[in-house]
This record gives C-alpha cells, structure tokens and sequence, in this order.
C-alpha cells in the first residue's frame, strides 16, 4: 500500500522580479529547483475565480462578485450579458467556468455559483448551464437552466467548493459532470448520505442522475444516487490526467491539506480523520492503515490553501507532462507536483507574493493563473 507523501515548506527562496505595472508587462520567477520562467501579466480583474478557454484561444475569465468576462489574447475584456445574480459574500460568489465537452457543436457553458433561496438566510451551490452566443457585438448567455442544487441549503458562507470537470473523451466517464460539493463548514454531513455536503457528485450533462453511481442504494434519500465519493471538507480543484484517473485536492483545517486520487464509492475520512487539526486545538484522529478511509496521497503541514488544479499535458514544459500544478492560496505560490502512478510528491514551488486562485493549461500548452483578490492578474508563464 502506498503511503501518503507529507509535505513540507520547500527551504529555498524563489528569487522574482517583479515589473512596475500590470498589464501586458513581463517579469521572472525562479522555482525553488531552479526552474526559470517567463511571466507576462494579461490583464487584471477584481477577484477573479475561474477560467477556460475557448476554441479560438480566447478565454472566459469569472470574478467572485458574478461578472463573466470574456479576455482576448493580448487582454482585451469584454463582459458578457445574460449573467444572474449570485450570493456574493464570504467564499460565496460565482464560481467555476468549464465548456461542455462538445462545446463547439451545442454552445453550452457550465458556471457554479452560491445563491441564496431564501432572502440570505441560507444559501447552497449551485450549476447552470447556457448557450453562450459570441456571433453579435458582445457576448451574451442564452437558454440558461439550473441544472443542480446543493443539498441542504444552510447559513454560513463558506466551503461551497463548486469546482467542475467532465469527464475526458474516450473514457468511460466521457460525458458526464463532476461537482465538488463542499461541506459548508459544518463538518459532520460530510459523513451523513442525508446531504450532498462533503461528497463529490457525478451527473449526466443535463443534471439527471446516471446509473451506476456507486451510492446509488445506500440510504432512503434520493440524493445518494449522486454521490461519487463522500468525506470530504474544501475542495477547490478537480482534474482528470492523462491516465483518465480523477484528482482533487482539498483544504484541510489547521494543517493537512490533501491531495486525493478520486475514485468511485470511497469514503475520505473528513471530518473523522485529518492530517490536521481543529482550529480550536482540538485534535483530529490521523489516518491509520486499518480506519477504512481512503488516504491521501499527499498532504501539506504547513498549509498551502490550495485552489486550482491542472494536470499539465503539454510539450511546453516538456518535463511536466502528466504532472500536477496547484495554486496556492496562503502560500502565495504555484506548485508543481509530481504524479508517477498512484503516487504524488512535491517537486518545485514558484512564488511571487501573490495569492493564486486559478491553474490553467493554455492551448499553446503555456501555463495560465489567475491570482487572487481586487486587482487580481491573469499570468501566462513559459519557459525562460
């Protein structure tokens, strides 16, 4: 059995430079290995959150208070019409951005969001799916449906998580629609089949729910026949690799942010086993080898708030191939992680003192980031 890599710090400094405005300017950034690259600032946005990009290059950028915007290469933005309101607040606000598989065929763009369904009381995540139509002067979202619902709506503005994949072309998961469903900081419905707080969700691409979810006869509540997976806490990136294999990753309490390989009916422990700790003091029981629980297979002490997740596949950075890249959040860092089988380990750590949000691969196969906060920037990195 393969044991989880625990994660430190990485001791160098990354060496940067960084320019004297934002857009269109370059600076460097030397990883903790020694790895050099090129940074060119795009364009800069108030708290952005997501990004895909589109066939022709351009990309679709989100921002937390619930503006769609679309960028152009040399960081010409434009934002679209069509988009509702959201819970904007806390964690909350709008979320992921992906493109329906056979985008270029139906149109459909996939956005998360928190919305509240009784005048702020409570609030869920949520995802909705539009045409987005790029044929007039400015884009705009049509045919909008709300495709899925968080369960249950709760008070509280935080771990909403709402990241989204689909599964790849060519695999048995082809076509369908992964949630992270996020525990809402309440911990224990991340244990109760009651809720779809703290599990990862597998829909078809209308938001019906597929045969073969392994949950699907557990319990009396309809909702199980969703569940992909339960027992998590925060996840904030979900990406398949090029074995067609899930990862996520997840932050922990006081300690032990994860990096999971996601696979169909296994339970992750949170909140009955952590690499952390409650941040009250209060201890969380570790993972042993006979819990039952689906350990990580890599976890951080001291954090990195990961946010973002790609498994890079590119020729670009040709020795990343098949590699993990992270976001990081309180570490102020983009982090590259080694995947050989089922295994995971830390290899390098970029920093330039800002929060990353957002980890895309570009279809040049250039890195794309987006850094976090009011006057957050979209970075595109290749090698020095």
């Amino acid at each position: 059995m393969n044991t989880p890599t625990f994660l430190t710090a990485l001791a160098i400094t990354t060496a940067i430079t960084l320019p004297a405005s934002a857009q269109n300017e370059t600076f460097s950034i030397t990883g903790t290995e020694g790895t050099a690259l090129n940074a060119e600032a795009i364009a800069d946005f108030d708290e952005p959150w997501a990004m895909t990009f589109l066939p022709d290059g351009t990309a679709l950028v989100t921002t937390k208070p619930g503006k769609l915007i679309h960028v152009t290469q040399d960081g010409g933005k434009t934002e679209v019409d069509g988009m509702w309101e959201v819970a904007y607040g806390g964690q909350g606000g709008l979320g992921d951005v992906v493109l329906h598989p056979d985008f270029e065929q139906n149109g459909y763009v996939y956005l998360s969001y928190a919305q509240s369904l009784d005048k702020g009381a409570t609030k869920s995540a949520m995802v909705s799916r539009a045409k987005l139509d790029l044929t007039g002067g400015t884009p705009e979202l049509t045919d909008i449906q709300k495709i899925w619902t968080q369960e249950p709506n709760v008070p509280g503005g935080g771990h909403f998580s709402h990241r989204i994949a689909f599964g790849p072309k060519g695999s048995d998961q082809e076509g369908y629609l992964f949630i992270t469903s996020g525990d809402r900081q309440k911990q224990t419905p991340a244990q109760d089949m009651g809720g779809s707080l703290g599990k990862i969700v597998r829909l078809n691409d209308d938001g019906s729910v597929p045969a073969g979810n392994p949950f699907a006869d557990e319990g009396d509540q309809p909702v199980t026949d969703q569940f992909w997976s339960v027992g998590h806490r925060n996840m904030l990136g979900l990406a398949f690799d090029g074995e067609n294999r899930l990862w996520a990753h997840e932050m922990g309490p006081r300690g032990g942010d994860e990096l999971n390989l996601v696979e169909p009916g296994n339970n992750y422990g949170w909140p009955e086993r952590s690499y952390g700790d409650n941040y009250s003091g209060v201890p969380i029981p570790d993972h042993t080898e006979d819990d039952g629980f689906t350990k990580p297979k890599a976890f951080w002490n001291p954090v990195i708030s990961p946010s973002g997740l790609v498994i890079y596949s590119g020729d670009v950075f040709g020795d990343w191939a098949g590699d993990a890249l992270i976001g990081g959040l309180s570490s102020q860092a983009l982090i590259h992680v080694g995947l050989e089988g089922d295994t995971a380990k830390e290899a390098e750590r970029f920093e330039w003192g800002k929060r990353i949000r957002e980890v895309q691969q570009g279809p040049d196969g250039a890195v794309w980031v987006l850094e976090d906060q009011a006057g957050g920037r979209l970075i595109k990195l290749t090698p020095a």
